[in-house]
C-alpha cells in the first residue's frame, strides 16, 4: 500500500501503467478481430458509429481486464522478473484503488455501448465476465490461453449482434479462429516467463505443450489461417483477401518461427509483439477486398 501522498500526475501515470495504456499492443490484438467481425458482419460497410463504439469499448475493456489481471496476480507478479515492477506488485497502488479503477473503466465501456441494440448489450454481460475471470483460470486450466482467446474474441459475436441483430454461425467460427490465433501468440508470450511460472506453479500453454511448444504455435497459426481463408470464401471474399492471408502466412514462417525456434525469452516476446502485423495485414486485406469488390 502507498504510505505517503503522491502528486496527482505521478498517480495518474501509475494508473495508466496499471491499465497498460502505455503498452498498446494488447489493444491492437483485441481490436483486429473486432474489426474483422465488424467488416464481415457489415458486408464491408459497417455503421461508423458502431465502429467507434467498439473501438473505444475495446480500449476500455482491455484496460479494465489488465487491472483485474494485475489484481488477481499481485502475489505472483512480484516473483516474476518481467512483472515485479508493475504498480500493484510493487505496492505503488492499493487493492481498493485498483478495483475502483477497473470498475470505472468497465462502467465507461458500458455507457459508451448504450446506443447499441439490446442483443449486443446482453452479450456485453458474458464479455465482461470472461474478461474479469480469465486471470483466475491460470490456477486450474492447462491452456488458459484458450479461455483468453474467447475473452479476446467476444467482440466478434457482439459485432454481428450490433449490425445484424443476430449471431449467425459464422460469428462463432470466427471466434474459434481467433481462439487459435490467441493461443499461438500468447504461447510465445508465455515462453518468456516459463522458468518463473514453473517456480510459482501457475499453468500456461507454454508449460503444457512442453518441448512441443514451437510446433504447437505453428500449428495454431496454420489452423487460424486456414479457418480465416474458409470464412473469407464463405463471405464472398476474393483474391485480395487471400493474398493478405498469404502475406500473414509468410510472416508466420519467416518472422514468427525464427523468433521462437530457439526459445530465447526476449525473442519470444518480440514474436508476441510482431503478431500485431499479422492481425493488421489481414484486416487491411479484408477492407481492401471489400472496397474493390
Amino acid at each position: 500500500m502507498t504510505t505517503s501522498p503522491m502528486p496527482f500526475q505521478q498517480r495518474l501515470q501509475l494508473y495508466l501503467r496499471l491499465a497498460r495504456l502505455d503498452k498498446p499492443i494488447g489493444i491492437l490484438l483485441l481490436t483486429w478481430p473486432t474489426l474483422w467481425g465488424l467488416w464481415l458482419a457489415g458486408n464491408g460497410t459497417p455503421d461508423w458509429l458502431v465502429v467507434v463504439i467498439f473501438v473505444l469499448g475495446t480500449v476500455l475493456m482491455r484496460s479494465a481486464g489488465c487491472v483485474i489481471n494485475d489484481y488477481a496476480d499481485r502475489e505472483f507478479d512480484g516473483r516474476v522478473a518481467r512483472t515485479k515492477l508493475r504498480p500493484l506488485a510493487a505496492g505503488l497502488v492499493g487493492k481498493k484503488e485498483a478495483l475502483l479503477l477497473a470498475a470505472g473503466l468497465a462502467l465507461a465501456a458500458l455507457l459508451i455501448a448504450l446506443p447499441l441494440n439490446r442483443l449486443a448489450l446482453l452479450l456485453a454481460i458474458p464479455a465482461a465476465f470472461l474478461a474479469a475471470s480469465y486471470p483466475y483460470t491460470k490456477r486450474f486450466l492447462a491452456i488458459p490461453q484458450a479461455y483468453l482467446g474467447i475473452a479476446f474474441g467476444f467482440g466478434i459475436p457482439m459485432a454481428y449482434a450490433a449490425l445484424q441483430n443476430s449471431v449467425p454461425a459464422a460469428a462463432w467460427w470466427l471466434l474459434l479462429a481467433n481462439l487459435f490465433w490467441t493461443v499461438a501468440y500468447d504461447t510465445a508470450y508465455a515462453m518468456t516467463d516459463r522458468p518463473d511460472d514453473l517456480k510459482i506453479g501457475i499453468k500456461t500453454s507454454a508449460i503444457t505443450f512442453g518441448r512441443y511448444d514451437v510446433a504447437a504455435v505453428l500449428l495454431c497459426h496454420a489452423v487460424f489461417l486456414g479457418m480465416m481463408a474458409w470464412l473469407g470464401l464463405a463471405h464472398g471474399r476474393g483474391v485480395v483477401y487471400l493474398l493478405g492471408l498469404l502475406a500473414a502466412a509468410l510472416l508466420v514462417v519467416f518472422d514468427q518461427y525464427p523468433r521462437i525456434r530457439e526459445r530465447e525469452p526476449q525473442r519470444c516476446f518480440t514474436a508476441f509483439l510482431a503478431n500485431n502485423r499479422i492481425g493488421g495485414v489481414i484486416f487491411a486485406a479484408l477492407a481492401l477486398d471489400y472496397a474493390i469488390h
